[in-house]
């Protein structure tokens, strides 16, 4: 089994990306093959269930919940109990900005940005972040296959403006190196195969952002 790398080593790797692109199920494959301490992102919201009706004002409350309940996650991280250990987390502090842009009018979004920029100046930055990519046909075959309550009700207009919301942010994205996968041709949980070759792939340096090709694909770096 390979080992993480120990030239310069990843203690916090995050993994990122639209909605059931494989984040969670990623995450527990890595964190059980490199032992590391995962961190889960609490999809449970008492004003979701309202924001998927549209209801007035339920956007800025599901959108502060979520915020408070990351920012309490990420705060108690403490690196310096256990310097050896690796943590890996199914999401990035930055998802719930990304989500919030998309969410909230524009006085809204003044009040949230307030909140925000106080939470971020206090949490850790990941040493990695994995970007799973997938096309918006795509995560709604697996959103209609998880079958979780309200995930129907999104429309195509905003899954395609949440994916599209994501290839900007990442496209732009600087505070960590990033590793980058399209996970249309990629199966993670049956094709071993695809497993190994990322476990492998996290032995080595990942310098800015660099792409994933698995099976000896010729790499887009």
């Amino acid at each position: 089994m390979p080992k993480l790398r120990t030239h310069d080593p990843l203690h916090f790797i995050a993994i990122e990306g639209p909605i059931r692109v494989g984040k969670t199920t990623l995450a527990d494959l890595l964190a059980d093959r490199l032992h590391a301490t995962r961190i889960r992102d609490d999809e449970e919201n008492p004003f979701l269930e309202s924001f998927y009706r549209e209801k007035p004002g339920a956007a800025l409350q599901a959108q502060l919940h979520f915020l408070l309940q990351r920012y309490k996650q990420w705060h108690a991280l403490d690196f310096a109990a256990k310097r050896d250990a690796v943590i890996i987390s199914d999401y990035i502090f930055e998802k719930d900005k990304i989500f919030a842009s998309l969410n909230l009018n524009d006085a809204e979004l003044k009040v949230y940005d307030q909140y925000y920029e106080m939470f971020a100046e206090q949490v850790p930055i990941p040493d990695l972040v994995i970007y799973l990519q997938a096309k918006p046909e795509a995560l709604r075959k697996r959103i209609s296959k998880k079958n979780v309550p309200f995930e129907p009700r999104i429309s195509d207009d905003y899954l395609e403006a949440v994916v599209n919301a994501y290839e900007h942010f990442f496209f732009h994205y600087k505070s960590s190196d990033l590793l980058v996968i399209e996970t249309s041709e990629i199966d993670f949980v049956d094709r071993n195969e695809d497993l190994q070759e990322l476990l492998k792939r996290l032995t080595q340096p990942v310098t800015g952002t660099q792409y994933f090709l698995p099976l000896g694909s010729a790499s887009a770096d």
